[in-house]
C-alpha cells in the first residue's frame, strides 16, 4: 500500500518483531504491493527483514471475519514455510521467499485483533507491477517455477481453494440499481454509480456467465486436476535476483486447478506447451478464461468494498479507481 497506515503503532509492531529475535534500530515504511502495509527493519549489525502487516478485515480471501481470516492467513504462511524447505532449485537455492519463524515455530503472530505480522528475509532484487509484460525469458522462468510448484507435494496445511467470490454480495448489491453508493462516502461513490449504471447490463451477463463455469468447476462431475497454486504468481509477485525466479506473497496459496496460476503467467501457446512437457497437464482454455473472469470479478468487488464506506482521494483511492475502471472496462468489453 502507498498510504501510510495510521491504524497500527509501530512500536508496537517493534516489540512483537521481538519473537523472531530483531531488535529494529529502524523501521522504515516501504510503500509497496496493494493490500497489505510493509516496512523493512534495519537491526543495528546491518541486517535487514522485510515486515508485512495484514489486514484480516480486508482479507475475505483468507475468511469473511478476522478471526476466520486469522486463521486462513496462518495456514497460508505456514504452507509457504512448509513449500520453502520442499520447493529447492537443483543447485539448492531457494524458489520463493517465504514467512521466517517465531523462536516457538510461528509464522505469524497479531499485533492487534484486525492487525495480523509476518517476516520475510529481505532480498535485494528489483521486482515487477501488476499488468507488466515479461520478456519470454523472464516468461519462460515464471512458467518453470509454476511448473515445480505444481508439481510438490502439498502441505498438509495448505487452504483449498473456493472457486466462488468471497464479495459476491457486493457485487449483487452495486447491480441492484440505483442508489448504490452515498455522496457522503467520498469522492469516487457517484463515479461508481455513474460507472456502474452505464455497464450494468454487461456486467449482470457476464455474471451469469462467471455463475455457469463456477458450477461446472465445482459439481461433482468435474474433472479439474488440483496442485498447490500460488493465486497471483503476476510480475509484482516474482523477483529476480541474477536471473532466478522467487516467488513472493503466499497470502492466496491454495489447493486449485493449475490454470488459476497459468492464465497470469503467460497466453503464449508455446509457454504454455512447454509447462505441459513439464508436468503432462495440457492448460484447459475453457479454466484459463475462468480464473481470468474471475480475477477481474474479484478485483471489482474489492474496490466497490472500498468506495461504499467512508474513504478520501489519496494514492491508494486513486489506485483502486483506476484498478476498479480497468476491471469494469474489460468485463464490459469482453461481454459486448
Amino acid at each position: 500500500m502507498r498510504d501510510r497506515p495510521t491504524g497500527i503503532d509501530e512500536t508496537a509492531l517493534a516489540s512483537v518483531l521481538g519473537a523472531w529475535d530483531i531488535e529494529p534500530v529502524t523501521l522504515t515504511h516501504a510503500p509497496v504491493g496493494f493490500g497489505d502495509h510493509h516496512w523493512v527493519a534495519a537491526e543495528a549489525d546491518g541486517r535487514r527483514t522485510f515486515v508485512t502487516v495484514a489486514d484480516l478485515a480486508h482479507k475475505p480471501h483468507c475468511g469473511p471475519d478476522t478471526a476466520t481470516a486469522w486463521t486462513g492467513l496462518s495456514r497460508a504462511m505456514n504452507t509457504a514455510a512448509a513449500l520453502d524447505s520442499a520447493l529447492n532449485t537443483p543447485y539448492g537455492e531457494p524458489a520463493l521467499v517465504a514467512p521466517l519463524r517465531t523462536g516457538t515455530g510461528e509464522t505469524l503472530l497479531r499485533l492487534t485483533d484486525r492487525y495480523a505480522v509476518s517476516v520475510f528475509p529481505y532480498v535485494d532484487a528489483p521486482t515487477g507491477r501488476f499488468g507488466q509484460l515479461l520478456d519470454p525469458g523472464a516468461r519462460r522462468g515464471l512458467v518453470e517455477r509454476l511448473a515445480q510448484l505444481h508439481g510438490t507435494k502439498p502441505p498438509l496445511t495448505t487452504p483449498a481453494h473456493h472457486p466462488a467470490l468471497p464479495d459476491r454480495p457486493l457485487l449483487d448489491a452495486a447491480l441492484a440499481g440505483p442508489p448504490r453508493f452515498r455522496a457522503e462516502s467520498g469522492p469516487y461513490a457517484q463515479r461508481c454509480d455513474v460507472l456502474l449504471a452505464t455497464n450494468s447490463a454487461a456486467l449482470r451477463t457476464t455474471l451469469e456467465r462467471f455463475d455457469s463455469g463456477t458450477a461446472r468447476l465445482t459439481s461433482a462431475a468435474s474433472t479439474a486436476p488440483t496442485v498447490v497454486t500460488h493465486g497471483e504468481p503476476h510480475p509484482g509477485n516474482s523477483l529476480d535476483p541474477g536471473g532466478r525466479t522467487l516467488l513472493i506473497d503466499w497470502d492466496t496459496v491454495a489447493l486449485a486447478p493449475p490454470e488459476r496460476d497459468l492464465w497470469l503467467a503467460t497466453d503464449t501457446p508455446a509457454e504454455l506447451s512447454h509447462y505441459a512437457e513439464l508436468t503432462g497437464h495440457h492448460p484447459d482454455p475453457a479454466l484459463l478464461a475462468y480464473y481470468e473472469l474471475r480475477w477481474a470479478l474479484d478485483d471489482m468487488a474489492a474496490a466497490l468494498g472500498v468506495f461504499g464506506t467512508r474513504h478520501t482521494d489519496t494514492a491508494d483511492t486513486r489506485q483502486t479507481w483506476e484498478g476498479l475502471v480497468d476491471a469494469v472496462t474489460a468485463l464490459a468489453d469482453r461481454r459486448r
